[in-house]
């Protein structure tokens, strides 16, 4: 009891004990963050210089008026298109390129998720040596540097127009998408069922497949939907250099003024993104 009370005397004398000046000058204010930049004069110079900047950069872009005048006015008639789409004189035309896109977005999106779960698992730092990892994220990232369409420049070069530079261009940008973003869901998993399988002496592969691929494989299974989704609307873009699929369609709809072809072309290929968009949804919350 005596124990008690001097407990609690020193208790009350510790919290009747006057605050430091600062902390008194503080009481009844409200709380506020940390400033991220602590010098007040160097916190409002960065936004000012960085208004300062972008006016000038405005001021750097050259407008001719004139030609936006006339880019009004044919965009009037490329809308005048749009208003009527065309679906009958040209569907073969249109289903060639969206049977192309499709076949291009399947085998490449099986190709590149067979390529990227290797160096996903190489790029790991928690499960992969230190040569393999520094390997892998270097691949990775190379293949993550490059917008597709640059890709299929390359490979129109080396195996000509058609779906194969397509198929190839897409495959290689899967890896690297979903080798970047498996590789950090890796790296993220719960360490212990991984120790626990190491303390037991089990083989690399059974301590991949019971420890790891577990905890990752719903994220696998919405990864690759979604890039399969990509892939598709990606077609779409890389067509315009000659690597196959709906683009070509489109671009040629475009340099012909055939605009009621074009906006045809768009609307199936919005409607074909909106389905995946939609079985996408619903795969990902089953397997979720």
């Amino acid at each position: 009891m005596r124990g008690l009370a001097a407990s609690g005397s020193a208790g009350s004398s510790a919290a009747n004990q006057p605050l430091p000046p600062s902390a008194a000058a503080l009481r009844g204010q409200p709380w506020r963050p940390r400033p991220v930049v602590a010098n007040p004069l160097l916190r409002y110079a960065i936004p000012v210089a960085a208004l300062a900047y972008l006016v000038a950069a405005s001021a750097s872009i050259d407008v001719n008026w004139q030609r936006v005048a006339l880019g009004l006015e044919r965009a009037r008639v490329l809308f005048r298109g749009f208003a009527a789409p065309d679906f009958t004189s040209r569907w073969a035309f249109i289903q060639t390129g969206i049977l192309e896109s499709l076949a291009m977005t399947v085998v490449a999106t099986a190709l590149g998720i067979l390529l990227s779960v290797p160096f996903a698992f190489g790029a790991a730092r928690n499960i992969a040596p230190l040569p393999v990892y520094l390997f892998c994220r270097a691949f990775i990232a190379v293949a993550r540097s490059f917008q597709e369409i640059v890709i299929a420049i390359f490979f129109v070069v080396m195996v000509g127009f058609g779906p194969l530079a397509g198929a190839l261009t897409l495959a290689f940008a899967t890896i690297g998408f979903l080798g970047k973003l498996l590789a950090e869901d890796i790296e993220d998993i719960d360490p212990r069922p991984l120790e626990a399988l190491r303390a037991t002496g089990a083989s690399w592969l059974k301590q991949m497949s019971y420890a790891v691929v577990p905890q990752i494989y719903p994220r696998f299974i919405g990864l690759s939907v979604y890039r399969l989704d990509i892939n598709f609307r990606e077609s779409s873009v890389i067509g315009i250099v000659g690597a196959g699929g709906i683009g070509g369609a489109l671009n040629t709809s475009i340099s012909r003024y055939e605009y009621s072809t074009t906006a045809a072309i768009l609307i199936v290929v919005i409607a074909i993104v909106l389905l995946s968009e939609y079985a996408s949804g619903v795969i990902r919350k089953r397997v979720q």
